[in-house]
């Protein structure tokens, strides 16, 4: 041991006087500096005006300034990682070709000193100066702990931990191409193109199953991308672990394979031992069962939700088996050949494979195609030709191979995937049961999850929560895509927060000729245009009486189709229609506020911000009724959305909305408000609490308005005691403002990329002129 230290003394006190080693640091520092002092000064003035500009802002809600400022895209951590291309192979050039190229190599040869020592003296020297590099990152880490409010220290800690990791691994690569040449430029150029291999090597031969695993394992890029974001695996320690053993044990067998006469094979055995054990060792330690997570961030950011974790804990050891479909020629397919399957395991199941590491992953390959399918430009692309002439020129487009590929003829013996439109899709089987798991056409492509947790629920329950829409009167329909009816919301398969993908079931309901079954979330009547016969009136009230929760939406100018149902309720939907009038909208158009009991109602992002002090929040309902009380005892009510009082009126006459802006009138009976336009009743029944919510628009749930986004999904949620949609509200971050002032973000700059680069400088040039002059 006395030896190795003395050996990594002697080296890096060499680093110390290279001038190519200060030239680095100081480089690195101003690099450093540039990143840091850039983003923080960006960062200060877009909140200094913010808070001069916006009386109400206070801070910069779920934005993690730590994470912008450290690891953001000019971040210092993801620039320094990217840029270690070029300072590694400068610094260890000459670790060990300078001692060949010098003849002093000999001297240690002929000494007492063993080649194990050597090597390892000359990594741990480098090692050391790696710790310099550190350091310089923990100034800028520290000036971030003043500069932002509540720093997350445990994301810069994992951060720090994967960029020495990556630095280690780096020169360990360096030493032993060092150990090849006595030229150190060779050496570099050496190292430059092996780190550049390694980097790349992770996207070659993706379509073979054994090879995309082996390329996967020694694959550098992405080793730290989860340590930037504050999860730290075993699996990705132990693969830089076995990375600089293999390349230091490699480097070992090089000198001594130098020093010591012998057949070629018999030098190659160590080589090949070492490699077999690497990689055996990485297999195994890559295995889900045997890999350990810790999540260091300060909100466990990179951690499912507890609820989600109680789903996976309550499937016990059962097997939950998971099979990706893609078709050749429908929507996503690439997303599911073998070249994506790392990245889909990673992306997509990795977070839930930490809880349950038996998870059986199947694939199945197919092709069909159909003119109704949502890729029309295939179909007009390939016009006059057969599936299977498609198939075989997409499969040569592709550059796979169409046998892999059944025809859809096959693959419905075993599973129909026409209603999912044959696009690429998740089934999950658990005990007996299954349902799928769908892709969608937005920026996030993956399920997120909220529809994952709906779906390990359907697979853990025999009854999911059913809402029942009353048709017969012409109602809002959840069958047509029209821009006034409720599909999109409901039953609509490729828009992610639908019911149906937020563990929902939902049906309609003739009241003529059905009646209301038992067990239902929900009965919804929404908007109907003709007055309900006594039948269906009945129907309702009978379904009222008996406790049944409600949603009933109504419209302006027909509000005498609903009354006779509300007037059961002790509500009514009063005559006129509510103005408006603004600069942006039309005046029908009005902007309710959302009450502080609906923002208690469900665990939307939007409505946690409004009960932890944030701003007010605002519906949109193009077109409302207001809803009057008149039987307060009936029912406990609580206003939901509620018009401005000083802005918005009753209208009692007709209104022109493509005119000059309409006026205040008393004498035609317009009426100041406040108004309520959404109230929810509730009162005992039985051994359950009743809800029921009537509104006085229905367009804010249309297909055109996005299903009502926010507010439509926390009424469905209240209706179904908060149990669907399974919310994972993440805790909002609290390091999310900035403590330091433009002026003081610009000083920081002036000190980090001038005065201590030039301070360095001056001790950097006196250091070597001294060691000159000896």
């Amino acid at each position: 041991m006395k030896i190795i230290i003395k050996i990594a003394k002697n080296e890096l006190l060499n680093l110390f006087y290279s001038p190519v080693a200060w030239f680095l640091v100081i480089a690195f520092m101003v690099q450093c500096g540039l990143y840091y002092t850039g983003n923080l000064y960006t960062w200060a003035n877009l909140q200094d005006l913010y808070l001069k500009n916006i009386p109400s802002w206070k801070n910069w809600g779920t934005v993690s300034v730590t994470q912008e400022t450290f690891l953001g895209g000019d971040g210092i951590f993801v620039n320094v990682l990217t840029n270690l291309f070029l300072f590694i192979p400068l610094l260890c050039m000459g670790l060990i070709s300078r001692e060949i190229n010098n003849g002093t190599i000999k001297l240690l040869y002929s000494s007492p000193v063993k080649v194990r020592d050597i090597v390892l003296g000359k990594y741990l020297a480098i090692m050391l100066f790696n710790l310099l590099l550190l350091a310089i990152l923990g100034i800028f880490m520290v000036s971030g702990a003043f500069n932002i409010k509540s720093v997350d220290y445990g994301l810069l800690l994992s951060a720090s931990l994967g960029f020495y990791l990556m630095v280690c691994a780096f020169t360990a690569i360096g030493l032993f191409l060092s150990s090849l040449t006595t030229y150190p430029i060779v050496s570099a150029i050496g190292t430059f193109i092996t780190l550049f291999i390694l980097s790349r090597i992770g996207g070659l031969w993706q379509k073979y199953d054994f090879l995309r695993d082996l390329t996967n394992f020694l694959s550098m890029s992405g080793r730290t991308v989860k340590m930037l974001k504050g999860l730290i695996t075993t699996k990705d320690i132990l693969y830089f672990v076995l990375i600089v053993y293999l390349f230091l044990s490699f480097t070992y067998f090089k000198l001594k394979g130098t020093r010591e006469a012998g057949p070629w094979y018999i030098k190659a055995r160590g080589y090949l031992v070492v490699s077999v054990l690497v990689l055996g060792f990485g297999y195994l330690g890559s295995l889900p069962a045997y890999t350990l997570y810790w999540d260091a961030t300060a909100r466990q950011a990179n951690t499912i939700d507890p609820k989600v974790q109680q789903m996976i804990r309550d499937m016990g050891k059962d097997k939950l088996e998971v099979t990706l479909y893609t078709n050749l020629l429908g929507k996503g397919g690439t997303a599911g050949l073998p070249e994506a399957r790392n990245a889909y395991l990673s992306t997509m199941w990795e977070p839930y494979v930490r809880f349950k590491p038996d998870i059986d992953f199947n694939y199945s390959y197919y092709y069909a195609y159909h003119p109704w399918m949502d890729d029309s430009v295939g179909y007009k692309s390939f016009a006059g030709k057969s599936v299977r002439e498609m198939a075989d020129l997409m499969a040569h487009g592709m550059e796979v191979s169409l046998s892999k590929f059944m025809p859809e003829e096959e693959m419905v013996k075993t599973t129909n995937l026409a209603p999912e439109n044959f696009r690429l899709v998740m089934q999950l089987k658990y005990n007996g049961q299954s349902t799928f798991l769908r892709t969608f056409d937005d920026g996030m492509f993956w399920p997120n999850e909220m529809q994952v947790a709906a779906a390990l629920k359907r697979l853990q329950q025999a009854r999911m929560p059913k809402l029942l829409f009353v048709t017969g009167d012409l109602e809002r329909s959840i069958y047509k895509h029209g821009e006034r009816e409720y599909q999109l919301h409901t039953l609509q398969r490729l828009y992610r927060v639908s019911l149906i993908n937020l563990g929902f079931d939902a049906d309609s309901v003739n009241l003529e000729t059905q009646d209301i079954p038992a067990g239902i979330t929900a009965l919804v009547l929404a908007d109907p245009k003709k007055d309900l016969s006594a039948v269906s009136q009945a129907k309702i009230r009978q379904y009222i009486d008996g406790g049944g929760n409600m949603l009933i939406l109504g419209e302006p100018g027909k509000q005498y189709v609903l009354n006779p149902v509300l007037q059961e309720l002790g509500v009514q939907l009063k005559e006129g229609i509510l103005v408006e009038p603004s600069k942006e909208e039309m005046p029908h158009m009005v902007k309710p506020y959302l009450t502080a009991a609906f923002s208690r109602f469900a665990d939307e992002p939007e409505f946690i911000e409004m009960r932890e002090g944030g701003k007010s929040l605002k519906g949109l309902m193009p077109g409302a009724a207001a809803v009057s009380v008149d039987r307060p005892e009936l029912f406990n009510v609580s206003p939901l959305l509620a018009s401005a009082g000083d802005k918005t009126w009753l209208k009692a006459g007709k209104l022109v909305t493509d005119s000059t802006p309409p006026e205040f009138s008393p004498k035609e009976g317009d009426i100041k408000g406040p108004f309520p336009t959404a109230v929810a009743l509730t009162r005992h029944s039985g051994d359950h609490e009743q809800k029921i919510i009537v509104c006085g628009d229905a367009d804010f749930l249309s297909n055109l308005r996005s299903g009502g986004g926010s507010i439509g999904r926390a009424i469905y949620s209240w209706l179904d005691d908060n149990k669907f949609p399974i919310y994972t509200p993440k805790e909002q971050p609290k390091d999310n403002l900035l403590l330091v002032t433009p002026g003081g973000a610009a000083a920081e700059k002036i000190v980090y990329v001038w005065v201590l680069p030039a301070i360095t400088l001056l001790i950097g040039t006196i250091l070597l002129i001294r060691r000159k002059r000896k």
